[in-house]
């Protein structure tokens, strides 16, 4: 427990395979909002060294849709959305921002933004973020406004750490919604060895 979410106490904390959970509609004993962390059992991730078998409406989305899709130019915005359209999202408290802020401008935390300019203006629709620590790395969460927009920034994602050379993609605890883009359970020993691997990988950009 504690609230400390400097670049040093987050970046350790992944190294180390936790992550924080704040609970921001329940407080300390100080008043704070209560903020526990978390080494899962068992830990869901997404199989980066198999080839992605999407659903056959997933595949036709990402040949056709009309979104553009950029990488790290709106973390701010992306990880707002995340907060502002999930009702679940109470964890995703001002400090919490902050500190993933700080982590993106020293080039830890990253983003995929999908953008609507159908209008002619640009419009942030949907959109995935995350935290990169060596050759993993773990994706915090994702939103959309519009049908399929967090797949196709998650599927966007998946390709573009493939292709960097990421060896570990750690999406934390299954639901159904991650289930279906083909993310599996592991044992948490196994998820950690995995990890201690990845963290002697140096991947590329994400481009």
């Amino acid at each position: 427990m504690g609230c400390d979410f400097t670049p040093g106490t987050l970046l350790r904390a992944y190294r180390s395979g936790i992550f924080p959970w704040p609970h921001g509609d329940e407080e300390d004993e100080g008043g704070s909002p209560l903020v526990l962390w978390f080494s899962p059992e068992p830990r869901c991730i997404f199989p980066l060294e198999q080839e992605p078998h999407w659903s056959r409406s997933l595949r036709r989305t990402l040949r056709i849709h009309p979104y553009e899709v950029t990488v790290d130019q709106d973390f701010a915005g992306v990880m707002h959305m995340c907060g502002e359209t999930r009702k679940d999202a109470t964890w995703i408290i001002p400090e919490l921002e902050r500190g993933y802020r700080e982590l993106h401008r020293l080039g830890w935390a990253h983003s995929v933004e999908v953008w609507d300019t159908s209008t002619g203006e640009r419009e942030l629709v949907g959109g995935i973020y995350g935290v990169a620590v060596g050759g993993a790395f773990a994706g915090e969460s994702m939103f959309h406004t519009r049908t399929d927009t967090s797949k196709i920034a998650f599927a966007t994602l998946v390709t573009k750490l493939r292709a960097a050379g990421y060896v570990l993609f750690d999406v934390q605890v299954e639901n159904p919604h991650l289930a279906s883009l083909g993310c599996v359970e592991i044992p948490r020993r196994e998820y950690l060895g995995r990890l201690d691997d990845a963290l002697e990988v140096t991947p590329g950009p994400l481009l």
